[in-house]
């Protein structure tokens, strides 16, 4: 399980990741693709870090994939988010500042299905995600996923 520290500059403590994770809503954009993890049993969008020799948009669509069986097509940066104030820690001793990318997609094909990360996913509405075990990182970019800002931002 990975622990979250939390202090004044503590991202110094471990090295730059770069994520990317995707807001990928049904053709009525009204309810978004989420994931229950395996690892902690909670909701979140998919996503992960990205791979040397890939772009942004392939890594995106290829977490997706991984996590969902959907593919997509990445449209548009919804927003960037990172703090020095947050570090990842890992079972296996590395330490993360991460830098999430978060992109807005569009399925195109595919077929739902579970993965060795999931252990469920679907789409939600925003008062299905109201009683659901997410956390407020992931509320977050739900919220901005929906909120369609004509430009992205940075949190």
């Amino acid at each position: 399980m990975v622990e979250i520290i939390h202090g004044d500059r503590v991202g110094k403590q471990g090295r730059l990741a770069v994520g990317c994770s995707a807001s990928v809503l049904d053709a009525t954009g009204q309810r978004v693709l989420l994931v229950r993890r395996a690892d902690d049993g909670r909701w979140a969008v998919p996503g992960g870090y990205m791979e040397p020799g890939e772009s942004v948009a392939e890594a995106c669509a290829r977490e997706v994939w991984e996590e969902t069986g959907v593919r997509v097509r990445v449209e548009r940066l919804v927003a960037v988010y990172s703090t020095p104030h947050k570090l990842l820690e890992y079972p296996d001793g590395n330490r993360y500042q991460l830098v999430v990318l978060h992109l807005a997609a569009a399925p195109i094909g595919g077929n739902l299905k579970a993965s060795d990360e999931t252990t469920e996913v679907g789409y939600f509405s925003l008062v299905d995600i109201e009683s659901m075990n997410i956390g407020d990182f992931d509320r977050q970019r739900i919220a901005d996923g929906f909120a369609a800002h004509a430009a992205a931002f940075v949190r």
